[in-house]
C-alpha cells in the first residue's frame, strides 16, 4: 500500500471506528498530516479531557498517552508503539522524590508532564513548559522541588526569583545537546536572524537566543512575527506546522541534531495497524490513576 492510500485508509477508519488521532508536534510529518489535532503537551492534555470520541489514538511517547488515559479514564487510549518512551521521564523516580521531600519538607513537588505516572502520583502539581512559570509563580508554597528537567527548572527559577527551587539531574537529551557553538555558528551563517528556543535547552544556550518559549509559544511567536526568516531551536518536527501555517516564511533548524528518536518511532504503518486493531491499549491501574490525576487537574487550572 502506498503512502497516499494508507493515509486515506487511516482517515476512513477514523470515521468508522469513532477515533480521534492526536499527535505531538514532534511527530513525523505524515503522522501530523493525518492527525485530527496536533499540539504540545498542554494542548494535547486539554483535548484528551474534552474529546468526545470513544477512542484516542495517541501519536507521541508513552507518558503522553498515559496522561490522556489518566484524564479520560472511560476512553480507550491507544499508542501505536509501546517502545516510544521518553528518556527524560526515566531520569527520576518516586523514591527520589520521597527523599527530596525529607530534605525539603515544606516544598511543593512540581513534576514536568514529561514524567512517569508513578512520579505524577507522588507530586503536588504537574506542569508543561507552556504553563510552568505561571504555575510555580502562583502556587502558595515558597519552595519548589522541580523534576525531572533541570534545564527547564533553572529557567523557571530565573523567572520566579522570589521562590527557592531544588532539582534532580534530569534533562531532555535532544535539547540538552545544543551548545553555545551551535548558536554562534548560526549567528555567523544567518546574521540578524532571530533564534527561538525551547526552555529545555541549557542555560548558557538560552542566554544567547532572542526568544524562549514552549513549542506552542514558539509557534505563536513565529506566526505573528513580521520577519521572513527565523531560526528554530527545538525538535525538528515543529517545522511541519510552522511551514504549514506560514508558507511564506523560511524556518531554519538551529542544529541537525534536534531530532528525538523516540518521537520518530511511530511510523505511518504502525498507525495504520493500530487503526485496524485499536491496539496496543494503554492501561493505568485505577488507584495510581486517581493519585496522578490530582497533579494533572491542577496543571489544567493554570493553563
Amino acid at each position: 500500500m502506498d503512502t497516499t492510500t494508507m493515509m486515506n485508509e487511516i482517515r476512513r477508519l477514523k470515521q468508522e471506528k469513532n477515533v480521534i488521532i492526536m499527535a505531538h508536534l514532534y511527530q513525523p510529518d505524515e503522522i501530523q498530516a493525518v492527525a485530527d489535532y496536533t499540539g504540545d503537551s498542554l494542548g494535547l492534555s486539554r483535548l484528551a479531557k474534552e474529546a468526545k470520541e470513544s477512542v484516542i489514538m495517541f501519536c507521541g511517547v508513552k507518558f503522553m498517552a498515559e496522561t490522556a488515559k489518566i484524564l479520560s479514564p472511560n476512553k480507550r487510549v491507544v499508542l501505536p508503539r509501546m517502545d516510544a518512551l521518553c528518556f527524560m521521564a526515566a531520569m527520576v523516580n518516586e523514591e527520589e522524590i520521597h527523599e527530596m521531600r525529607k530534605k525539603h519538607p515544606g516544598a511543593a513537588v512540581v513534576s514536568y508532564v514529561n514524567s512517569t505516572t508513578e512520579v505524577k502520583a507522588v507530586s503536588d502539581y504537574c506542569c508543561t513548559s507552556a504553563n510552568a512559570v505561571n504555575l510555580c509563580r502562583n502556587i502558595p508554597e515558597q519552595e519548589v522541588i522541580f523534576v525531572p528537567d533541570k534545564n527547564l527548572g533553572a529557567y523557571i527559577a530565573q523567572q520566579v526569583p522570589e521562590k527557592s527551587f531544588y532539582f534532580v539531574s534530569g534533562f531532555c537529551p535532544t535539547h540538552h545537546r545544543l551548545s553555545i557553538e551551535d548558536v554562534e555558528q548560526a549567528r555567523k551563517d544567518y546574521p540578524g536572524v532571530r533564534i527561538l528556543a525551547h526552555p529545555e535547552c541549557q542555560r548558557q544556550v538560552l542566554d544567547l537566543v532572542d526568544f524562549i518559549g514552549s513549542t506552542s509559544q514558539i509557534l505563536s511567536e513565529a506566526k505573528e512575527s513580521d520577519e521572513k526568516r527565523l531560526i528554530i531551536a527545538t525538535e525538528e518536527g515543529t517545522l511541519y506546522r510552522l511551514r504549514k501555517e506560514s508558507p511564506e516564511k523560511e524556518f531554519i533548524l538551529l542544529s541537525n541534531e534536534l531530532v528525538c528518536e523516540n518521537m520518530k518511532r511511530i511510523k505511518l504503518e504502525d498507525l495504520y495497524q493500530s487503526m485496524l486493531t485499536l491496539e496496543p491499549e494503554i492501561t493505568v491501574e485505577e488507584e495510581l490513576r486517581a493519585k496522578a490525576s490530582v497533579a494533572l487537574e491542577r496543571m489544567l487550572q493554570f493553563s
